[in-house]
């Protein structure tokens, strides 16, 4: 009979992504292992394997489709020796329909549905379980626009949310994260902009652009941001890079950021209460130390992690970073390889950036801001002297790594980045 195939979660976190391209096209035969398709995550995109034998009988969702459901159906094969009509009947009974589906679940969840008002309307379309019982395009379009479906009130057969209860939300301003409570959307930009004649050029957001504005925006909400910033002297770090790099002759090449990301993870170990993550239960503290790394891509923010960086030499993380920023430019990671990770550097001192504060990448509890290094004078044994230095701030949840916390591990990691050799003994 044919065979469905559907949206692949590519990430224990995937809910979604966008089918960015088809690699076979209908009529084509599949064997298993066969590249068909690739699909666009929001950090990544990532080819799709087939892992049945037939023809490409049917592409359901077309090239460019956003905001695909996982498990959704994509495309259908025919085995061998089946006939074009298996493929119509297959379809005209509705396989990839699950509105039969929410049906039967509707009239299971019926006891369970809150009561009907003397008017007829159903309060509330979710049951006592917490399950919101809603029209696939509802879920699609309430997905997109960061609308809560437990907040709404279903207008359609037993209370269920349709489509036209999700757009009075969204004219209302009701958000995922506001309890149901009007959401500031800020000033509408294009509304503006067409209304005083300001000419522009629309840039399409990526998916990866999309989940990354969700997502800080999130946690500038909801996590209380504590910055405490520190001054390196960068002195003897760049004499033992020069030294180390001169030995290597071409072999590799170490940079400031390789000693900054093994300086963060030497001092999650000797000071492990920054290497933390908060949930309501507890506090987290991680044995390893899992440093992201901030990477600019055109997609934009994208961050790979050198893991156990507390076990890796610096030239073993100069070798594993240089790979990772490739793949992220490229959008191959895995999942794997940016999902994760118990703590954040982002460094702008490439960019002649003097100073600035990160926004934590939750739940990671901390996030390094670092700056570029800069000659200028200072007091040393009385005489006026010049030295390298650089400012790193670091963004803490203040609920899991407090001012004090923060400034004790700040305090350790100045100690590596100013004596070099203890990264390197």
């Amino acid at each position: 009979m044919p065979i469905k195939i559907t949206m692949p979660a590519l990430s224990p976190t995937m809910t979604e992504g966008t089918l960015a391209k088809w690699i076979k096209s209908e009529g084509d035969q599949v064997e298993p292992g066969d590249v068909i398709a690739e699909i666009e995550t929001d950090k990544a995109t990532m080819e799709v394997e087939a892992v049945e034998e037939g023809t490409l009988a049917k592409i359901i969702v077309s090239e460019g489709t956003e905001n695909v459901p996982v498990n959704e159906m994509i495309a259908v094969l025919l085995e061998e020796d089946e006939e074009k009509s298996a493929l119509d009947e297959f379809l005209k009974s509705g396989a990839n329909d699950d509105a039969p589906k929410a049906e039967a679940e509707q009239k299971q969840e019926a006891p369970k549905q809150a009561a009907v008002s003397n008017s007829g309307q159903v309060s509330r379309a979710a049951s006592n379980s917490g399950r919101v019982i809603a029209s696939p395009l509802a879920k699609r379009i309430a997905n997109q626009n960061n609308i809560n479906l437990q907040q709404l009130s279903g207008s359609g057969p037993n209370g269920r949310i349709i489509k036209l209860d999700v757009e009075k939300a969204m004219k209302s301003g009701v958000s995922a994260s506001s309890g149901g409570a009007p959401m500031a959307t800020g000033v509408d930009a294009r509304a503006l902009a067409d209304a005083y004649g300001m000419e522009y050029e629309p840039v399409k957001n990526s998916g990866m652009r999309k989940v990354i504005a969700k997502r800080l925006l999130e946690s500038k909400q909801t996590v209380p941001h504590f910055y405490l910033t520190v001054e390196c002297q960068l002195d003897a770090l760049l004499e033992a890079r020069k030294s180390i790099n001169a030995e290597a002759d071409g072999a590799y090449k170490l940079s400031v950021n390789d000693f900054v990301i093994k300086a963060v993870a030497e001092a999650l170990q000797k000071y492990p209460a920054a290497n933390v993550a908060w949930t309501e239960d507890a506090i987290l503290q991680f044995t390893h130390s899992d440093v992201s790394v901030a990477v600019a891509t055109e997609s934009g923010l994208i961050t790979p992690i050198i893991k156990k960086a507390e076990q890796k030499s610096l030239r073993e993380i100069s070798d594993e970073m240089k790979e990772l920023a490739g793949k992220a430019r490229e959008g191959k990671l895995k999942p794997e390889e940016f999902q994760g990770g118990t703590f954040s550097i982002s460094n702008l001192g490439m960019f002649g950036v003097d100073e600035f504060s990160a926004i934590i990448n939750p739940p990671q509890s901390c996030i390094l801001a670092v700056g570029a290094g800069k000659e200028k004078p200072y007091v040393k044994d009385g005489q006026v002297a010049i030295g390298t230095f650089m400012n790193v701030t670091l963004s803490t949840d203040h609920r899991s790594v407090d001012g004090a916390v923060g400034a004790e591990y700040l305090k350790v990691f100045k100690r590596y980045i100013e004596n070099p050799i203890l990264m390197v003994a």
